[in-house]
């Protein structure tokens, strides 16, 4: 018995399919890093708009 019990070696499309598979979370980490970039550079740009408008009143 083999130690993996998902073994991507069986046929071709098995493989493919498993190729597939481990190429996706990095695709995946690189938009969430983004995503999160994004946001913080949002929230920056809005506190930096509410303390412009403070100081002119």
């Amino acid at each position: 018995m083999s130690q993996t019990p998902n073994d991507p070696a069986g046929s071709t499309q098995q493989f493919q399919h498993f190729a597939q598979q481990q190429g996706q979370p990095d695709k995946a980490a690189k938009v969430n890093v983004g995503l999160i970039a994004g946001i913080v550079a949002v929230v920056a740009l809005v506190a930096i708009i509410a303390i412009a408008i403070g100081m002119t009143m």
